[in-house]
């Protein structure tokens, strides 16, 4: 038991006072846009269960104009009974919120580009700032008539004029829309630049605000804990940040930061965490990094003499939380960067005794083993040790 007055945590990080933040995941459709991946309809029914029952209160489950297919998948999901809310994304037009209300969603997430660039070169004809404008309230105005809650985003939010962007929030919000998106579409915004956005579109409308943000330099989760900071009312993310390009938010990372170190409850169980990702992963076909965050095999992995040793005394010398809470386990390995302290735990868990002179020759060959091959395995360790024992 720690003394009452050591400090385990960071005392250094803001306990912020934070408003209900809801968590809308996107794995099922912009998780899925990732290259090379096509979940089976299978897959996304059990990645749609699992994703509710560990507490995510709304699914992104798919784009329903894109073919009869998916279609009948966001169907399938909806017919599921889940307690989250289930989404489909649609194009601001009636042909695309038609296929969105025939899978009997939720929530229609409603996009158009607003971004100078995208209304030149993005549309195949030309479009400005009144069409597009029109076309949105328009959308709007025809999925709330059909009794469903909708969510508006402008789509490369990042890089539209201010004045203009707000014009948007406004007309859409008037028309009836129940959430406003801001789209971060090529991960250019900094933590402060979203923070400030946020704030300033809060200022100026009455509806919710979401943020839907890419990692392209890698500062999804940070602009997303920012974005929460000053205000958003909910977060796009995908498991494991899979999603177009560089990914989306992790949601393993988003609900772990926000509880273990902003001391905010988003409703999720995070012992989920680490089997949702790699099931995904598994689904997905594609190999997550073993050094990922949270979820990661090397997230709570240590072969370091010193670490280990210090880890074996108390794990908090090594680790912020523990792997547990978050449905990961510990292990220490051993390899090039071992110590003797590890060794001779492992020696007395199979029951071998030796001497100071057996023991270092049992580690100068783990260590050799490591740097050929990078890791030794049980059964090579435990050949190491037969061997040098029985010599």
């Amino acid at each position: 038991m720690l003394p009452k007055n050591m400090i385990t945590e960071c005392p250094y990080n803001p306990q912020p006072k934070v408003g209900k933040v809801i968590v809308y995941d996107s794995t099922l459709r912009d998780g899925e846009q990732m290259p090379g991946v096509a979940f089976r309809h299978e897959d996304k029914l059990k990645i749609a269960s699992m994703l509710s029952e560990a507490g995510v209160p709304e699914i992104e489950a798919g784009f329903a104009a894109v073919s009869q297919h998916e279609l009948d998948t966001i169907k399938s999901i909806t017919g599921l009974g889940l307690d989250a809310k289930i989404l489909s994304l649609s194009r601001a037009r009636q042909s695309d919120i038609d296929c969105a209300l025939k899978a009997g969603v939720d929530i229609v997430l409603l996009f158009a580009g607003t971004s100078d660039i995208h209304l030149r070169y993005k549309y195949g004809h030309i479009v400005n700032h009144e069409e597009i404008l029109a076309q949105s309230v328009d959308a709007v105005e025809y999925a709330k008539s059909h009794g469903v809650k909708v969510s508006f985003s402008c789509e490369d939010g990042t890089r539209t004029p201010f004045d203009f962007l707000l014009r948007m929030y406004k007309a859409v919000e008037d028309a009836g829309a129940d959430r406003l998106g801001i789209t971060d579409t090529l991960g250019c915004i900094t933590p402060e630049g979203i923070s400030k956005l946020v704030r300033d579109v809060k200022a100026k409308v009455k509806r919710p605000v979401s943020v839907h943000l890419h990692n392209d330099f890698g500062l999804a989760n940070a602009n997303a804990l920012s974005a929460a900071m000053a205000g958003a009312d909910a977060i796009t993310t995908t498991v494991n940040g899979m999603g177009e390009r560089c990914g989306n938010v992790p949601l393993e990372q988003f609900a772990s930061s926000m509880f273990f170190l902003y001391g905010v409850d988003l409703g999720i169980d995070l012992s989920h965490l680490t089997e949702i990702s790699r099931q995904v992963s598994q689904m997905a076909r594609y190999q997550c990094s073993v050094n990922h965050p949270i979820t990661g095999e090397n997230a709570f992995s240590h072969e370091s003499g010193i670490h280990v040793a210090a880890i074996m005394n108390h794990p908090s010398t090594y680790e912020y939380i523990d792997p547990e809470k978050v449905g990961n386990r510990r292990h220490l390995r051993l390899g090039k960067h071992s110590g003797a302290s590890y060794l001779k735990k492992r020696l007395a868990d199979l029951g071998y005794e030796c001497t100071p002179s057996q023991l270092n020759l049992i580690l100068d060959d783990v260590k050799s083993l490591g740097e050929q091959q990078g890791r030794v395995d049980d059964q090579e360790f435990l050949s190491i040790v037969k061997r040098n024992l029985n010599s």
